[in-house]
């Protein structure tokens, strides 16, 4: 059995420059924000999608996409370029209390062996952190998921998201990231994805401070994710969380999200997203040359 490594989803500088197009009832509420006509059917968001995964995987080293608006689709269209692993989304969102992910359990429909079959390198599985809420149960999540990418072969990503408790109103983000990596940390993943510190703004020294002491928690290769960060700021925020030990990243809102909702989305993906990409790319191998 093929047990693939951080290298199958790496750029040959060692560093992960990786897209993310998995977002679903997120991305629906993106299209309705842009004027798209309502209700934003499944087919925008898939058509979207492989549009995104057509033609920027040429220029990341990973793309992770979700098994209920894209994979089959772009498997079956070849959609994604040879040098880029893929990662599918292993985590079903439950919807509550007003937003499109409440809650987040591990999704049995995405058959591990099968994604394997069709291409698939890694798994990711996001998890949802609130201070009241129980942290064994976290943990026990993430360990039986690790344990079932491992069973097939495949890498295990997670992706510890921080939210307001349930209860009260007292909520300081930066400290619930750091906490989620201390609990999250060394739970045995191949790699751990979080969210940048201070929404990537403030100055650099600041910046740089938060991310080693994310650093000093997470004992595992770490990237980060776009979501919450203004896309002008998200090169920076990558050199920043690099220097600090980072290995780069797996974002999609920061390269694509200003193309939702605009006419030819071929080529305002071409024109807008790809000089992105591949200068975050750029920006990656700086960074890993200089270790």
């Amino acid at each position: 059995m093929t047990h693939y490594t951080l290298k199958d989803i790496a750029r040959p500088s060692g560093g992960f420059a990786m897209l993310a197009v998995d977002q679903r009832e997120a991305m629906r509420l993106m299209f309705a924000a842009a004027g798209a006509p309502q209700p934003v059917s499944d087919r925008v968001l898939t058509e979207f999608k492989v549009n995104a995964a057509s033609v920027l995987s040429p220029y990341a080293s990973a793309i992770l996409v979700d098994q209920q608006f894209c994979f089959q689709q772009i498997v079956e269209q070849r959609a994604v370029s040879p040098g880029c692993g893929i990662i599918v989304a292993a985590d079903a969102f439950i919807p509550g209390n007003g937003i499109p992910v409440d809650s987040v359990e591990i999704d049995h429909r995405v058959d591990p062996q099968a994604v394997k079959r069709d291409g698939a390198k890694a798994l990711k599985l996001l998890v949802l952190w609130r201070s009241d809420e129980d942290a064994q149960q976290r943990l026990d999540m993430v360990n039986t998921f690790t344990a079932r990418c491992h069973r097939h072969g495949l890498l295990s990503i997670i992706e510890p998201v921080v939210r307001p408790p349930r209860r009260g109103d007292r909520f300081d983000r930066e400290q619930a990231i750091l906490a989620a990596a201390k609990e999250l940390g060394n739970s045995g993943a191949d790699l751990y994805k979080v969210e940048m510190p201070l929404y990537g703004k403030g100055s650099q020294a600041d910046l740089l401070t938060a991310a080693q002491k994310l650093n000093d928690l997470i004992m595992m290769p770490w990237v980060i994710l776009s979501s919450g960060i203004d896309e002008k700021l998200f090169p920076r925020a990558v050199r920043v969380a690099m220097q600090a030990g980072a290995s780069g990243f797996l974002a999609g809102r920061a390269v694509w999200s200003s193309v939702i909702g605009l006419p030819d989305t071929d080529l305002m993906l071409r024109d807008i997203s790809v000089p992105r990409l591949q200068r975050l790319g750029e920006i990656v191998d700086e960074m890993m040359a200089k270790r």
